[in-house]
């Protein structure tokens, strides 16, 4: 039987590929989590989502604890059953009235797991719909083996890393995936998914977390790190990472960006 997730999100998710919304936070805690979020970028030269990359939990205790909720590891659990590793995060967020947008793309194409089967959760701290920008997918483009084609176009407004897109796409079917503050999604990571320009007074601002079972590998680089989050790893594919002591130690910042490096490295290797 489920924990969290209802028989129709579970068929929704094996039509789709992505169930939303599926309440996580209160307001209040939405509100909180987008406070500690100001004043870190207020604290910053630059956006934390360029700053921290792949594992940005490891330099914020509040973040770690994010990842390590009790009802989101429930939901997860509801999709790929008990062993759960999170091996990254990511901020993706827009700035009210912002142009940037991410285009037409698929997770799984530079993430180097086997096999490709890795799910996302999109937790918004602010509101996420369609005038700022929400989430968008192409229902049903899960299924398969397939990682179709991306060009790397580098467009300076594309929040992607590399600007990569699939070109040539029939997006009749596209559907939004708006979230209220506290909400979250799941998303499979070869459901393509975009999400427009944000035209809205208000930011938007999102967690991006990424979770795989325990067998799934890490095929690019040896010795990757996650959290075991529920039950076994009994391949010992993933180390464990490093909670950090205190916001921004100099110890967790460290392995963040170590991490970076060697996923920047492998991805690059393999064009």
């Amino acid at each position: 039987m489920p924990k969290v997730l209802t028989d129709e999100q579970l068929a929704h998710w094996n039509r789709d590929g992505a169930v939303w919304p599926i309440d996580l936070l209160t307001a209040e805690e939405a509100a909180d989590y987008t406070r500690r979020f100001e004043a870190l970028e207020a604290s910053m030269e630059t956006e934390a989502q360029a700053r921290f990359r792949m594992k940005a939990h490891l330099p914020f205790p509040w973040l770690w604890d994010l990842v390590m909720h009790p009802r989101l590891a429930d939901a997860i659990e509801d999709i790929i059953g008990p062993d759960i590793v999170c091996w990254g995060s990511s901020f993706f967020t827009k700035k009210a009235h912002d142009p940037r947008f991410i285009s037409w793309h698929q997770d799984s194409t530079y993430y180097g797991l086997e096999p490709p089967e890795s799910i996302t959760a999109w937790v918004a701290f602010t509101r996420a719909n369609a005038e700022s920008g929400c989430m968008k997918i192409l229902p049903g483009t899960h299924r398969g083996e397939a990682i179709l084609p991306h060009e790397e176009t580098y467009d300076e407004k594309n929040l992607l890393s590399r600007g990569q897109t699939i070109r040539d796409l029939d997006i009749s079917t596209a559907v939004d995936m708006p979230l209220a503050p506290g909400q979250m999604s799941i998303h499979h990571n070869k459901t393509i998914h975009s999400s427009e320009p944000n035209n809205a007074d208000w930011p938007r601002v999102g967690f991006a977390i990424h979770f795989a079972d325990s067998s799934v590998r890490q095929a690019q680089f040896d010795n990757p790190l996650a959290i075991h989050i529920r039950g076994d790893d009994p391949d010992g594919n993933w180390i464990e990472d490093p909670r950090p002591e205190y916001e921004l130690s100099p110890e967790s910042v460290a392995a963040c960006d170590d991490y970076w490096e060697r996923y920047r490295n492998a991805m690059t290797a393999q064009t």
